[in-house]
C-alpha cells in the first residue's frame, strides 16, 4: 500500500483485496433492488447455498453491511481464503461484533445488537430500539419477523458465530470462489487507474470523479483517505471512518460496457440508464437539473409531487449515473450529469454495433 500527499494535507492510500468483495457481493445479493440488480437472478445465486446456511444469510446479512474497518486491518494479500481464515482465528460468540466496523459500534442499531449479544436474550424493548431506528431511515415498512428472526440470531451469539463462518464459507464455495477470478483484475486496473489520475487533479475533482458524481464535503476532515475499488457496487460510493484520523472511500470500478452478471450481454449502465428515461418525471427531473442544482424538496415544489417518490427517482438517476450529488451534511443537492448522457449514447452505439465474436 503506498501513499500520496495532496494539497489539502490529507495522505492517500491505495489499497485492494478480494475479501471486500466477499462481503459487497453477498450483500448486493441480498439487497438487488437497491443496485439495479435482478432479483430474480441473485434468487438463483442464493439457492445455490444450502438450505440452512441460506436461511442465516437471508436473515442477517440485509443487517449486517459491509465490515470495512474489520478487513481493512487484517494483513495483506486481503483475499477471500485469508478472510475467512481470520474470521475463523476469532472465538465464535466474538465474530459478529468484531466485524462491526468501528467508528459504528456506538450507533443506536449495534448498540442494541451487541446488548442482546451480551445478554444472550432479547426482549420488547429491544425491538422497539429497532423499529424505532427503521423508522428513521425510512424502512418502517419492515415486517416484524424479519426483525425477530435477527434479534433471535444475535441473542445466541456463539451459535450465530459458527453459523456465519459456515454460511460465509459455503457461499465462496457455491459462487464467489469463481467469481473472485473475474474480479481481481477489475479492481486491480480500477485502482491503477484511480492511481494515474491523482497527480492530475485536486483531491475534490479526484473523488468527484471516482464515484461518478458525488461532492462529499464532510470528507476532508481526516488526515488519511483510503481509496478502495469494489466492482459490485458500481456506480454507488461508500464512505466511512476507520479511526478517528482515518477515512475508507469505496468506489466503483466495473467498466461501462460490463454488465454485473456473469455472461449477460448488455451492459449494466446502459440498461439502467435507458431505464431511467424512459420515466416522464425523471425525465422531467433531468431537465430542471440541467439548469440549476436543487434539492430534492424543490423538485419537489416544482413537480407538484410527493416528496418520497422525488427521493426514489431520484435514487434511480443516481444508481444511473446521470445526476451529481454534493453531500452538505444532511442535504443532498441534484445537478444533471452532461458527460453520463454522452458516455449513455456512446455504449448505446458500441453495444449496436459489437460484432458477433464480443458476444
Amino acid at each position: 500500500m503506498s501513499n500520496q500527499h495532496t494539497s489539502k494535507d490529507i495522505t492517500l492510500y491505495w489499497e485492494s483485496g478480494t475479501a471486500y468483495e466477499l462481503f459487497v457481493s453477498l450483500y448486493v445479493l441480498h439487497k438487488p433492488e437497491l443496485f439495479g440488480i435482478r432479483a430474480s437472478w441473485a434468487a438463483g445465486i442464493r439457492s445455490r447455498i444450502p438450505a440452512a446456511e441460506r436461511k442465516l444469510l437471508e436473515e442477517v446479512v440485509p443487517f449486517t453491511g459491509f465490515p470495512l474497518t474489520w478487513i481493512h486491518k487484517l494483513p495483506g494479500p486481503k483475499d477471500a481464503i485469508s478472510a475467512l481464515w481470520a474470521l475463523k482465528q476469532i472465538p465464535p460468540a466474538e465474530r459478529m461484533i468484531r466485524m462491526i466496523n468501528e467508528e459504528e459500534k456506538d450507533s443506536v442499531w449495534n448498540k442494541a445488537l451487541m446488548n442482546v449479544a451480551r445478554k444472550c436474550a432479547w426482549d420488547q424493548d429491544d425491538l422497539v430500539i429497532l423499529k424505532d431506528f427503521l423508522k428513521e431511515k425510512g424502512e418502517a415498512a419492515l415486517d416484524d419477523k424479519k426483525i425477530i428472526s435477527l434479534l433471535a440470531r444475535w441473542a445466541a451469539p456463539e451459535e450465530l458465530g459458527e453459523g456465519f463462518l459456515t454460511a460465509l464459507q459455503a457461499y465462496q464455495q457455491a459462487f464467489f470462489e469463481e467469481e473472485e477470478k473475474r474480479l481481481d483484475p477489475i479492481l486491480k486496473a480500477g485502482l491503477e487507474r484511480a492511481r494515474q489520475l491523482a497527480p492530475k487533479m485536486s483531491i475534490e475533482e479526484l473523488l468527484t470523479e471516482l464515484s461518478q458524481g458525488v461532492r462529499l464535503e464532510d470528507i476532508y476532515c481526516c488526515k488519511n483517505l483510503v481509496i478502495l475499488p469494489a466492482f459490485w457496487t458500481t456506480p454507488l460510493v461508500l464512505y466511512m471512518k476507520s479511526d478517528e484520523d482515518t477515512m475508507l472511500f469505496m468506489f466503483g470500478v466495473r467498466p461501462v460496457d460490463m454488465s454485473a452478471i456473469p455472461g449477460e450481454m448488455v451492459p449494466d449502465g446502459l440498461l439502467r440508464a435507458l431505464r431511467a428515461l424512459s420515466d416522464t418525471s425523471r425525465l422531467k427531473i433531468l431537465y430542471y437539473l440541467s439548469k440549476e442544482e436543487l434539492t430534492a424538496s424543490e423538485l419537489s415544489r416544482r413537480l407538484r409531487l410527493r416528496a418520497p417518490t422525488v427521493t426514489h427517482h431520484l435514487s434511480e438517476l443516481r444508481l444511473s449515473g446521470l445526476v451529481n450529488v454534493t453531500v452538505k451534511g444532511q442535504e443532498k443537492l441534484y445537478r444533471t450529469r452532461d458527460e453520463a448522457l454522452d458516455s449513455m449514447y456512446t455504449a448505446l452505439k458500441a453495444f449496436l454495433h459489437m460484432s458477433k465474436s464480443e458476444q
